[in-house]
């Protein structure tokens, strides 16, 4: 099954003749291969009580031989049937532990030779640390003791990690339960070599469903009986001992809950029948609830298969859904049942109830509250406080709820109302802390809760932390982050009565650190991390958010980038690349609106064209490009026009500063990026070139929707037809680099996409260069595929823009 390959890329072009090019793999040239190059900082986590934080250690890419792997792709997986875990994970290679109040790291212990270690899971009490290693035949798990920074080895390479996290904490601190593979596990079916008994025959029975495109779906019945072999696993109990015992028999579990109490579990299983045209999890399932032992209490939810669903993006489906078990209990459940048939279509007064459901369930569930919207979510305080919310997409308002959930009658309070796309009114997320049940709550204290927001103002970005008051709804400021220099984030209150508060604080030029804060002793400092910079190189390029406007008055923004000891006296005419992506809003205030920071450090990579501001180029990075549909009119109904105006309001704006040479501007995006730069080269001439990474160009071939757009081909033909780079192949006459993964997982973004569009300019005679990078996913990973990539970029333009 495995393809051997050699460091080949076959490369499709029609630059100087119709052609393809055989290439070994290149590497950009040394200013940008500095940077690409580089060694990644250990990513961090602490305990909830900052006395340990584990630095866990990661190549900077993977390897096209981490690429090159079995794979099975089934009902939306894509899973590594050797191993028996996702062949997308990306692993850690070492761990260390350290005291935070000391500077001093501990490497661990015991680690397996060649570590590939994930699924990392601290003990409830936090004095464990568990994780898997993979091996080069199956999954193992292990544990760290924290006190001792000693790695134990629990389990054989057996563990089944094919739907994720493998494995759950008993509240005990002493067991783990274990997805495991069954021990007289069937082989795998070879569907190429086995013949069919049969067609493949599927039916339609008149009912309406707008599914979106998915990969990666079933496809006959080896697939069928190989998804159901590869997600059948049993339950172990593990001891951290090593000793192992049954818990639960052969099935296709799929989830795995313990109350907060410990006493019960909440298991779902996969059932059948499967689909062809929706992924896993929209299957049936069925969820009960057993005891600690393994005794069944309750049946509390069976799913359907669910292949039919009404039209947009607030459709649900009918029944129990979002079922969890209710934090600050000790053994209830809370789950959310549509009372429009999950018909957004349909009027009614409310959308959704929330119900409540105590263990052992032998009495009715009660329901605590409708919403107006859809449920958006809730977080459990106490036994007469949470927070809820609802939501409405088209409308793209956001509520939050005060609910007593002790009492009915009590008619929850509307505490906030908003656009969700207005961040300038974002009052921030509520503070959680880990309770006696070691799961998150509402932190409540002298009856206040406490918000934590991002802080963007029309004046910059300046973080805040809200007290809110529970008897008056209303917010006292405790602190606002008034850097102008820096970017700070506020993760976590640490001491409410002290002041202490966790804190990342970054700079253009200096690496994002962890700090404590106290707010209530003159913004003491303390550092807990101090990584370094890793691109020297680049610490002084000149970076600034510019703001400017469209010619419709809609306020727009983008991070601007000028080479290091550019003379912006002599102001030298410099090419300008512009790098964006998309969005779509209801209304002008939110779409002029800036998230920006330019003290935000400096971090280049493939996703963005920062590396070439250190080869004399000017870079506008991610400039915004609203697309914006207001009352009854959608976004789309007049994308080409907002996406050129866009693009114009940048070259504009950057030229009005005197830095650029306007012939000399170059487009480039990535997937939703790549649609948005195909246009702007057919529909324009305000570019020299572009690059499309991952695009769809036909969106006749998502006919069901795409992006944030709900209404299908048949409604608005024309706005697909309209939108369609592939459409409009014949217009397009401007140098255009297509690159792709050879194996696209989004859905959508089909590599058929580009290759299909690369072909149609081929025919017409556009200028076109097609690049497939072997064996990559939507997004790229392989470190030789994404040094080539940036070789080919920096050729395509050094040819068609520089010079």
């Amino acid at each position: 099954m495995k393809l051997k390959i050699g460091f080949l890329l076959f490369l499709c072009i029609s630059l100087n003749a119709f052609a393809q090019e055989n290439l070994t793999y290149q590497k950009p040239s040394k200013s940008i291969l500095d940077l690409a190059d580089y060694e990644r900082a250990p990513s961090v986590s602490m305990d909830t009580k900052k006395e340990y934080m584990l630095l866990s250690y990661r190549n900077t890419y993977k390897t096209l031989d981490d690429l090159n792997q079995d794979e099975l792709r089934l009902g939306g997986l894509r899973i590594n049937p050797i191993t028996n875990i996702s062949s997308t994970v990306t692993y850690i290679n070492n761990i260390k532990l350290r005291k935070i109040k000391d500077q001093n790291e501990v490497q661990v212990s015991g680690l397996p030779t060649n570590p590939r270690l994930t699924n990392i899971s601290w003990s409830p009490n936090e004095k464990k640390i568990a994780f898997s290693h993979t091996t080069s035949t199956g999954v193992e798990l292990w544990f760290v003791d924290v006190a001792t920074a000693k790695a134990t080895k629990l389990t054989e390479a057996n563990v089944n990690a094919n739907l994720g996290n493998p494995f759950s904490w008993f509240n005990d601190n002493e067991n783990i339960l274990v997805k495991m593979l069954p021990k007289n596990r069937a082989a795998l079916l070879d569907a190429k070599k086995d013949l069919p008994l049969g067609p493949i025959v599927s039916n339609a029975d008149g009912s309406k469903s707008q599914n979106r495109t998915y990969q990666d779906l079933l496809k006959n019945k080896a697939d069928e009986t190989n998804f159901e072999n590869i997600i059948t696993s049993e339950l172990h109990k593990v001891n951290l001992n090593g000793t192992a015992t049954l818990f639960k028999n052969a099935d296709m579990y799929a989830g795995e809950e313990f109350s907060p109490d410990g006493n019960y579990i909440m298991i779902s299983t996969i059932q059948k029948p499967f689909s062809y045209i929706v992924p896993l999890s929209r299957f049936p399932s069925k969820t009960i609830v057993y005891d600690r032992a393994g005794k069944t209490v309750k049946t509390v939810n069976e799913v359907p298969l669910f292949e039919i669903m009404p039209k947009g993006f607030m459709a649900v489906r009918t029944g129990k859904r979002s079922m969890n078990w209710r934090n600050d209990k000790p053994a209830t459940l809370s789950f959310v049942e549509a009372l429009d048939e999950g018909n957004p279509e349909n009027k009614v007064d409310y959308r959704d109830a929330v119900s409540l459901w105590n263990a052992p369930f032998d009495v009715a569930p009660s329901i605590v509250m409708k919403t107006k919207q859809r449920f958006g979510g809730v977080i459990w305080g106490n036994e007469t406080t949470a927070v809820v919310f609802d939501q409405w997409y088209d409308t793209r308002n956001t509520k939050t709820y005060l609910l007593n959930p002790s009492d009915v009658n009590q008619v929850p309070k509307v505490i906030s109302d908003r656009n969700s796309q207005d961040i300038y009114s974002d009052p921030g997320n509520f503070e959680t802390i880990k309770n006696q049940y070691g799961k998150r709550v509402l932190a409540i204290e002298n009856n206040k809760l406490f918000l934590m927001g991002d802080g963007f103002t029309k004046q910059g970005q300046f973080p805040f932390i809200d007290e809110f008051s529970l008897n008056t709804l209303k917010t006292n400021r405790l602190y606002t982050s008034t850097y102008t220099d820096k970017k700070e984030n506020l993760l976590s209150i640490e001491d409410f009565k002290k002041g202490e508060v966790l804190v990342l604080i970054q700079s253009k030029s200096e690496y994002p650190n962890y700090y404590f804060r106290n707010i209530k002793q003159k913004n003491k400092l303390t550092p807990i991390t101090s990584f370094e910079n890793p691109f020297e190189s680049i610490k002084n390029v000149s970076k600034e958010v510019i703001k400017y406007k469209r010619k419709d008055g809609v306020e727009l923004s983008g991070t601007f980038y000028l080479p290091a000891g550019y003379d912006k006296v002599k102001k030298e005419k410099l090419p300008l690349l512009i790098w964006a992506y998309p969005a779509e809003y209801k209304d002008k205030n939110s779409a002029g609106q800036s998230s920006q920071n330019s003290n935000e450090f400096t971090f280049p990579n493939y996703g963005s064209f920062i590396y070439w501001v250190t080869k004399g180029y000017a870079v506008l990075d991610d400039a915004a490009f609203p697309i914006i549909g207001e009352g009854t009119t959608e976004p789309n109904d007049n994308f080409i026009t907002q996406l050129v105006d866009n693009a114009e309001a940048a070259i504009n704006a950057v030229d009005a500063l005197g830095y650029i040479n306007r012939k000399k501007v170059a487009i480039g995006g990535h997937s939703y990026g790549a649609f948005m730069t195909a246009n702007l080269l057919t529909h324009s001439n305000l570019f020299a070139c572009g690059i499309a990474r991952s695009g769809a160009y036909n969106r006749t071939l998502t006919p069901f929707g795409f992006q944030s757009e709900q209404r299908n081909y048949w409604e608005v033909p024309e706005v697909y037809n309209t939108m369609s780079p592939f459409m409009n192949a014949n217009k397009m006459k401007t140098p255009l680099l297509l690159v792709h993964g050879e194996a696209d997982n989004n859905p959508g973004t089909f590599t058929l996409q580009t290759e299909r569009y690369f072909q149609a300019l081929k025919g017409l005679g556009a200028p076109a260069r097609m690049v497939i990078l072997p064996k990559e996913s939507h997004g790229y990973a392989a470190k030789e595929n994404i040094l080539h990539l940036l070789w080919e970029q920096d050729q395509f333009l050094e040819k068609y823009l520089k010079n």
